[in-house]
């Protein structure tokens, strides 16, 4: 924690409980690795072949699956489920960059 984090907490800036996080501002926090899974998807299609670009697909929808899965064991909401595995997997395919 930085100073700035302790000021802002102690002046009751932050909220007091849980926000609510819409789907658009989750998708507009991970512009950059949606943009590199398109972009990797779109050249794979284009330079190997179509089934290369549903094989990458699959793993992204594999990942998600099982993140989703996870988070609904360890019971978390629906929403909280989807949006969380939409994170970490955008989160961990970014890890190399």
């Amino acid at each position: 924690m930085t100073r700035n984090h302790i000021e802002v907490w102690h002046e009751r800036v932050l909220p007091s409980g849980a926000e609510r996080i819409r789907f658009g501002t989750v998708l507009r926090g991970s512009l950059l690795p949606i943009l590199v899974w398109a972009g990797v998807a779109c050249f794979a299609y284009f330079v190997y072949n179509p089934v290369v670009a549903m094989v990458l697909g699959g793993v992204f929808a594999l990942s998600f699956i099982v993140g989703f899965a996870l988070r609904r064991r360890a019971r978390h909401s629906v929403r909280c489920s989807a949006y969380g595995a939409l994170g970490g997997v955008l989160d961990k395919s970014m890890a190399g960059f």
